[in-house]
């Protein structure tokens, strides 16, 4: 390589051959020295590529084909904005020998023996001498040219700096000076074999010096303290702990094998523990570990490398082992008997302490004792408890004594642990230790006292004032009877009641009802007091409970309803604000007979019956009694309102209903105004229809919805065709064209035979009202009185059409079918005159006068349609 400093960023001039392989080393460029800080590094050909280091390496194959090729290399530092170029030219070297570059080829197809060696191995710590050759690296090619050796990396010009170096002739490599293996356990160094031109016969070198491990580090211990415990009575091989160490040599060798060891241990008794040399896991060795005799072990522990070995570097570490407690001991009284007194009727008072020996360790749930009487505490008058700081059992008398029953209680008192007791290997059973408490009752003047102490007096609701409800009595104790005994309520309490000073007898002063204020909870607790002639004095509870009474009524919550002409039952439902057994059942009763012989009464549930009328009952308004009567025999009497309306709805008939008076029915103003309107409608849809009848001039539609099928059009002027199916009905069509309707179980289809039929679905919904549908606005304004509804009509129509339909079917001979199944043959175009109809004289629209005439057949028609 020829480069000069002050052209280091000028020009640069490689010497190489005319054919270059790809990733091939062209040479090396001082970048640096043109820019100290270049962030960016590029090339201004792509056959070549620039490494951090300034090598120069070719991407593909490349031919000389002039004398020399130029490229330009370009550095970049993005943060102070410098860039500089250098410009680099490769020239084909000359021909010096008769050796040419093809012998060159020949020589890098051998094997190289000797630039690719073993890695280097370095003594850790070594003593030298320094310099101390480690390698040598040597390429064939120095056999042809004069090779000159260079290496850089970790250890030469990177830290630890001027560790290595590599003789530029020879290829020797020596290193400076020893080096610690913990710290630098392996060194990848790169080496350069090139020319005296800068030409590198042979591709850089990854030579690897690995620093062999000296046992310079003794182990150590991971922790300077290790505690572990281990319960009492152990079976010898139970795990105690584990101690562990590390030691910084290199793994996997002697240098790091490591081997455990128990040095002594405290209190030096008999070996209780043993631990295993290779993992220093410590076990029990010692058949029976005893807390109370011994509470802790100390062990002093040895680790040694080179399997432990003499020579090898040892650490010690300590590793203190506590016992825990078991309970294998059973506590004990301290006396085997005590004495006590107490005053006769004293409760919740303290009258003895105990104490118990326990070699357990103190606090621990195996010394925590637990007291019980076994004997003499029958009536439960007395109670021994635990005082948990000192471990003391406290007696107390939590029922009052009777001297006169018993002057004197023995009790037996035994003592346990909390925790269940753990036996030692070969060990007694433990035994229960007791101790016997004399209790010597005192006597003492007592006042009164209420037998019972607690009584419950249960008072009817709204019983009257000054009723007895029962007597509450005291007894002198010392007598045994009421005599000189006065009775007092403090004050203070629910003033329900009063008690007689002397006789003790229990009275109501008030009328006691449970939905009134106070008394709605139902009952009160007052205390009286007992006074002796000494002044002594006694208590006692009375409970009063209000029971439920029968004060209510029932009633109907209901009474005002409108049935329409369908006549669905009335829903009756009562009401009784007293409790059970004083509400339900409730038992319903029309009182009136007339109106008994005309409406029904039915059970639903408890307290609910339907009421519907019987048999044909003329429209009009009732008024009618009905008596309720609860479960108590109370009985309430209603009045129920039952508007029965010729309606549909309920809604109809918020305006004049009939009015029902002794039995007879007779007509409101507005129901005849009904009716009269009703037969003008129908006298409306009358002219509609023979309209649709008259000549072409009228072509108002009349929907099928009203007649559904009744009222049929035959005008019909288009060819028609033989019918052979009985199982066809011919429906009429508003557009001229023929179809025909199959009716095929419950199911009706339509199939069209001819031209743009409506289907049924069609005429519904595509172009044509129902009746439905005229009364809400969206029909002809003659029809929009029509007072019933497409439903009302297909209800009735329906399943007559479907009888019939029936019938023509079974029927072989087809009588029945001669009035519905009509056979339609073709007769040619139609003429030019209009339809020869009922009402083709009728050559006007407005010429309908007749129709006048035909009011009292249309209203017989119209009855017969509406009738249930």
């Amino acid at each position: 390589v020829l480069s000069l400093c002050c052209e280091a960023c000028k020009k640069v001039i490689f010497h190489v051959p005319s054919e270059l392989e790809a990733d091939t080393l062209v040479g090396r460029v001082d970048l640096k020295e043109c820019l100290q800080s270049a962030e960016f590094i590029s090339s201004s050909n792509e056959n070549f590529k620039i490494l951090e280091d300034g090598s120069v390496y070719t991407t593909s194959a490349v031919s000389l084909s002039a004398e020399k090729k130029t490229f330009t290399i370009l550095l970049k530092d993005i943060q102070e904005h410098v860039q500089k170029k250098i410009h680099v030219s490769l020239v084909e070297e000359e021909k010096k020998t008769q050796k040419t570059r093809h012998a060159r080829d020949t020589v890098l197809k051998r094997t190289k023996r000797r630039w690719g060696p073993i890695p280097s191995v370095m003594i850790e710590n070594s003593l030298g001498p320094f310099p101390l050759q480690i390698q040598q690296v040597q390429s064939d090619t120095a056999q042809n040219y004069t090779i000159y050796y260079s290496a850089s990396g970790p250890g030469i010009d990177q830290d630890p700096k001027g560790l290595f170096y590599i003789e530029r002739e020879t290829g020797n490599i020596f290193a400076t000076r020893a080096v610690d293996r913990e710290q630098y356990p392996s060194f990848q160094i790169i080496c350069f074999a090139t020319t005296p031109d800068g030409y590198s016969p042979e591709i850089p070198l990854v030579h690897t010096i690995r620093i062999e491990d000296d046992n310079d580090n003794a182990p150590y211990f991971t922790q300077d303290l290790f505690e572990f415990s281990v319960p009492e009575n152990s079976k010898p091989g139970i795990v105690v702990g584990k101690v562990t160490a590390e030691d910084r040599d290199e793994p996997y060798t002697l240098h790091t094998t490591l081997k455990y060891r128990i040095v002594s241990q405290n209190p030096p008794v008999t070996p209780a523990f043993s631990l295993h040399g290779d993992t220093g896991v410590i076990a029990v060795l010692l058949p029976q570990l005893d807390r109370e005799l011994v509470s802790s072990y100390t062990l002093l522990v040895e680790v040694r490398d080179m399997a432990g070995q003499p020579f090898g570097l040892c650490t010690t570490g300590t590793a203190v082992i506590r016992i825990e407690d078991t309970n294998d001991n059973a506590p004990c009284f301290k006396q085997t008997q005590y004495e006590t007194r107490v005053e006769e009727n004293r409760v919740n008072v303290e009258i003895l302490r105990v104490s118990v020996v326990d070699l357990d360790e103190p606090g621990s749930p195996g010394s925590g004792a637990v007291y019980e009487i076994i004997r003499g505490n029958d009536d439960r008058s007395f109670e021994i408890t635990t005082d948990k700081n000192t471990n003391e059992g406290i007696l107390c008398v939590v029922k009052g004594l009777d001297y006169e029953s018993a002057k004197q209680r023995i009790l037996v008192i035994a003592v346990n642990n909390e925790a269940p007791y753990m036996l030692a290997p070969h060990s007694q059973q433990l035994s229960q230790s007791t101790s016997s408490v004399t209790v010597h009752i005192l006597d003492v003047d007592e006042g009164p006292v209420f037998k019972p102490c607690h009584l419950r007096l249960d008072v009817k609701e709204c019983e009257e004032i000054g009723t007895s409800i029962g007597k509450y009595l005291a007894e002198d104790p010392e007598t045994g009877n009421s005599e000189g005994i006065c009775y007092r309520i403090p004050p203070g309490q629910c003033n329900w009641i009063s008690i007689d000073e002397k006789s003790g007898e229990v009275r109501t002063i008030k009328v006691l009802d449970r939905d009134v204020g106070e008394m709605r909870q139902g009952q009160c607790n007052i205390t009286v007091l007992a006074i002796d002639r000494n002044g002594k004095t006694g208590t006692g509870t009375i409970q009063v409970v209000i029971q439920p009474g029968n004060k209510n009524y029932p009633r109907i919550t209901k009474t005002d309803y409108i049935m329409c002409r369908d006549r669905k039952p009335i829903c009756l439902t009562a009401q009784d604000g007293d409790e059970s057994p004083y509400s339900t059942p409730f038992v319903y009763r029309i009182t009136d007979r007339s109106l008994a012989s005309m409406w029904k009464i039915t059970r639903h549930n408890d307290n609910s019956v339907y009421l519907s009328p019987k048999g044909d009952t003329p429209f009009g308004i009732y008024n009618i009694p009905v008596s309720v009567i609860d479960n108590g025999g109370k009985v309430g009497e209603n009045l129920v309102k039952v508007n029965l309306c010729d309606c549909v709805t309920p809604t109809e008939c918020d305006g004049g209903p009939r009015s029902y008076s002794n039995g007879n029915v007779t007509l409101g103003v507005w129901a005849i105004l009904a009716m009269i309107l009703g037969s003008l409608l129908l006298l409306l849809i009358l002219i509609t229809i023979c309209g649709c009848c008259g000549s072409g001039v009228m072509h108002r539609h009349v929907t099928d919805d009203c007649a559904n099928h009744n009222l049929i059009i035959s005008n019909t002027e288009a060819p028609g065709e033989e019918v052979m199916d009985h199982n066809v009905i011919p429906l009429q069509n508003t557009n001229d064209q023929g179809g025909y309707g199959i009716k095929t179980g419950d199911q009706q289809t339509f199939e069209m035979v001819k031209g743009r039929g409506h289907t049924l679905e069609s005429v519904k919904g595509g172009g044509h009202q129902t009746l439905g549908s005229v009364k809400e606005g969206g029909g002809q304004p003659m029809m929009d009185t029509c007072r019933y509804s497409y439903s009302e009509w297909h209800n009735f129509t329906h399943p007559r059409l479907g009888e019939k339909v029936h019938l023509c079917r079974q029927d072989e001979e087809q009588k029945h079918s001669e009035d519905y199944l009509l056979s339609y043959n073709y007769e040619g175009k139609g003429s030019l005159a209009g339809s020869v109809g009922c009402c083709s004289d009728q050559h006007e629209e407005e010429a309908l006068d007749f129709l006048d005439q035909l009011e009292p057949k249309f209203r017989t028609l119209a009855e017969t349609c509406v009738k249930r």
